[in-house]
Parts: C-alpha cells; sequence; structure tokens
C-alpha cells in the first residue's frame, strides 16, 4: 500500500512526457476553488494561435501576478445557446439564419451540445440538440416575422443562461445574433438591462459571443428634427452597441457583419474558436465574495488575448 504513491507519481511522469513527446502539453489541475478563465489567443492577422504554453501566460488579480495552478489547451466540451433575433427588421432574413446555424452545427465535436432560440414577440428556447439540426431549425425558427415583433435583447440573453444545465465542467456559451437595440422593458414582463446581464455572466461563468449585423427592414426612417434627431436615423439600422460591451466583458468576441458578408463564416468561426480556447486558472488571492478586475498577459510579442475581464471572489 505504501508503494502505491510513488508509483502513481511515476505514471504522472511518464504521461506527462508522452504528452510533451506528442507536442502536447500536460495538463495541470488546481484546486476545487480555482478561478477558471477561457483565453483565445490570436495573431496579428487574426489567425488562431493554439501552440502555447502555460509558461507563455500570466493573469494578474487586480494588478497583482497570480501563480498558474490550472492549464489544459485540448478542445474542452461547450454547452452552446444560439440566440436568433426574429424581430420585424429581420424580415426576410430567415433563410440566412437557417443556412448559418447548420453551418455551426457542422463545427460541433461529439461531446457538444447545442440549443437553438429565438426573441422577437417572445423568447423562446429549445431543448437541447444532439443530432438532427434540421428538425430544430424546423421546431424553432418561425415560418414568418411579425411585422410588430420586437427586440427583448437582454432579456433573451437572461432567458438563455436560465437554460444551462448543471453539467459539471462543461463550458457554457451563448451566441447571439442580432441587429437592432434592445427594445426595452414590456408591460407584465421583467425588466433586465444590460448591466444585469453583464453581472449574471460574471457570477454564473457564461461567455457570450455577439454577432451584430445591419438591419434590412423595408420601413426607412424619416430623420427627426435637430443633430439628434439626424444621428438618431443614422444610426437607427445599427445593432445595439451594447452587445459589443457584453460580449467583451464576458470573454466572447464580437464580429459586425455587412451586407453581402457571409453570416455563416462568422458563426463557424465562434465554434472553431471554442474548441481552440486555453484553459488557465489561479486560486483566488483573496475570498471576500467581491468583483475583481483579471488581465491575461502573453510573453510573446505580437499576439493577442481575448478573455473575461472579472470574477466575482468566493466567500
Amino acid at each position: 500500500m505504501k508503494r502505491f504513491p510513488a508509483f502513481a507519481t511515476i505514471v504522472a511522469c511518464v504521461l506527462g512526457t508522452l504528452a510533451v513527446a506528442r507536442g502536447q502539453q500536460p495538463v495541470f489541475r488546481g484546486t476545487g476553488d480555482a478561478v477558471r478563465v477561457f483565453v483565445t489567443v490570436t495573431d496579428g492577422d487574426g489567425r488562431l494561435v493554439t501552440t502555447l504554453m502555460r509558461d507563455h501566460f500570466e493573469v494578474r488579480d487586480e494588478g497583482k501576478p497570480q501563480p498558474i495552478t490550472l492549464f489544459d489547451n485540448t478542445p474542452q466540451p461547450i454547452r452552446l445557446i444560439v440566440m436568433l433575433d426574429v424581430s420585424a427588421s429581420m424580415e426576410g432574413n430567415l433563410p440566412l439564419l437557417r443556412a448559418a446555424t447548420e453551418q455551426l452545427y457542422a463545427r460541433l465535436r461529439r461531446d457538444d451540445r447545442m440549443r437553438i432560440g429565438t426573441f422577437g414577440r417572445d423568447v423562446v428556447i429549445g431543448p437541447w440538440l444532439t443530432r438532427n439540426v434540421d428538425e430544430a431549425l424546423g421546431n424553432e425558427l418561425p415560418d414568418a416575422i411579425a411585422p410588430d415583433a420586437l427586440t427583448p435583447l437582454w432579456r433573451a440573453i437572461d432567458e438563455a443562461m436560465d437554460a444551462f444545465e448543471d453539467d459539471g465542467d462543461a463550458r457554457r456559451a451563448i451566441l447571439v445574433l442580432s441587429d437592432g437595440k434592445d427594445s426595452g422593458p414590456l408591460f407584465r414582463q421583467r425588466v433586465v438591462s444590460q448591466v444585469e446581464v453583464i453581472d449574471r455572466a460574471r457570477r454564473d461563468d457564461v461567455m457570450v459571443y455577439g454577432v451584430g449585423m445591419r438591419s434590412r427592414g423595408a420601413r426607412a426612417r424619416q430623420p427627426g428634427i435637430g443633430p439628434g434627431g439626424l444621428q438618431a436615423a443614422l444610426t437607427a439600422d445599427l445593432p445595439d452597441p451594447g452587445l459589443a460591451r457584453v460580449a467583451e466583458e464576458a470573454g466572447g468576441g464580437y464580429l459586425e457583419i455587412g451586407f453581402g458578408q457571409d453570416l455563416g463564416t462568422a458563426f463557424a468561426r465562434v465554434a472553431d474558436e471554442l474548441h481552440s480556447q486555453y484553459l488557465i486558472g489561479f486560486d483566488p488571492p483573496k475570498r471576500d465574495g467581491k468583483v475583481h478586475d483579471i488581465d491575461v498577459r502573453l510573453s510573446q510579442k505580437g499576439l493577442k488575448a481575448r478573455s473575461r475581464k472579472s470574477y466575482t471572489a468566493p466567500k
């Protein structure tokens, strides 16, 4: 019985050596209280970089470097909820949404799972999807969009976070496509703000990706009176700028699609990123229950790290 720990240590060393020999990094696991941070690394041309080692990273909590106790660069199982805007301004875009979601689904791995949701007149989220994307899209995407459908953007993201199940350490991510600004609170519906969405994503450790596109609705807006009215008219068909802020704070990414650009490529890029991220972690230096700013830095010049900006420390 006394020999088992030593034998286990030898086996671990051998496995670590084999991993290095294959070009993979050994996985370092920290304590259960470790703060998990998923990091996307890109080069100057925006290409994903997946060959870095633990020593290439530095993580700071409130400006102070922290020892990295968790490092893993193998693909992690993902639980992805895709929220599609079906407000009135998205009329005519249903085939585009269907094709893009199919491309995204084709990028998923066997251990990934995805849900499809829509938001317009209401927020609707379908069951977890593992195989038949055509059936799911047929059930979740409407055949037509109501001319008075609004854009409950923040409520849609909040309800998507409600839809996650307790699934161990699987990564939770939300991909939101929208072409409009949040329509604000409605009578007899719970009010959700952009700030509340950011706070909850931080608290629940949910990554948010945003894809914005210009409205293509048939109705043109007339400019109002004065500079403010003109500015409102010029930005009326632009997506909500708060979506980019939510995505940045929650560690995902934001991309704006112009006319003629491929939405499917943008969706597929999100899946590729989720499968190419580094998982790093550190033990929280203070268990004070407060929000802490974190910053991930790289030792190699010319590379960019993207991750969530903060976390809530345990008590």
